[in-house]
């Protein structure tokens, strides 16, 4: 029991910056770690709940709305992806080889395509977030979302290889029992799936479809743009998941 808790919170304390109490780092806690990943998007997802039945209470105007539905899910995970999908825009804004790309994902410093990147994505999410309609059942759907986009990524590290031999993904992929996390994490995303078509039927099962699609294009585009995955592609994928899903959430629902 000691090793199933110390699995979450090394997980949680990683992808997360909720407050869970300190965990060991060794090799037994590893192994089931990435299984513990799409618990960060049910957090998110309860947090986006609240906030929508704040806002039924409250009813404020349509910005400040939307901009907790922005803020809300880059508070529960700290940035860290936020991070990822920085140093991955900057990195494909070099247009250098595979070395260079890499080189800068690992400098800490944030260059101007980074700021730029990032600027664009939230404005774009806010816009789309300010379009969100209270009573329950966006926050539903967008926390089974962030579920199946993290045991989507969750997944890649089980089966894609690492671009380099260091790194945060390097760690989490060496340390996992990949064929049994690997398992885990396809019935999470199954489970997630069935959960958006349960709750949002046709513009769930779009917002799932989407996702899927995502991966499979994100997959095959990491391995050949840079011969496998790091945790800023991670990151970059999960961002870029969730806007999608948003995304589809709500050009679906002005269409149907």
């Amino acid at each position: 029991m000691k090793t199933f808790w110390q699995t979450i919170w090394v997980a949680l304390s990683m992808y997360s910056r909720l407050p869970v109490p300190r965990a060991e780092w060794n090799s037994k806690n590893m192994r089931y770690a990435l299984c513990a990943l799409p618990l960060v998007g049910v957090f998110s997802g309860a947090l986006l709940w609240l906030w929508d039945w704040l806002c039924r209470a409250l009813e404020p105007g349509e910005m400040l709305l939307g901009a907790g539905v922005v803020l809300l899910p880059i508070l529960v995970t700290g940035g860290i992806h936020m991070d990822g999908f920085c140093d991955t825009c900057d990195a494909l804004a070099s247009h250098g080889d595979r070395e260079k790309k890499l080189a800068i994902m690992k400098d800490s410093n944030a260059g101007a395509f980074a700021v730029l990147g990032c600027a664009c994505y939230l404005l774009f999410y806010f816009a789309l977030a300010s379009q969100w309609k209270t009573g329950g059942t966006w926050a539903f759907l967008m926390g089974l979302a962030m579920v199946l986009e993290r045991a989507l990524a969750g997944l890649s590290l089980c089966l894609m290889p690492c671009a380099r031999n260091s790194g945060l993904a390097r760690i989490f992929a060496d340390g996992a029992a990949k064929k049994n996390t690997g398992i885990f994490l396809v019935f999470v995303a199954i489970l997630a799936f069935f959960g958006l078509v349960f709750v949002g039927k046709m513009v769930g099962g779009l917002m799932g479809l989407a996702a899927f699609l995502l991966w499979l294009w994100y997959d095959a585009w990491a391995k050949k743009e840079l011969g496998g995955i790091t945790g800023d592609l991670q990151g970059y994928f999960v961002q870029l998941c969730e806007m999608g899903q948003l995304a589809v959430l709500v050009f679906a629902t002005l269409a149907l």
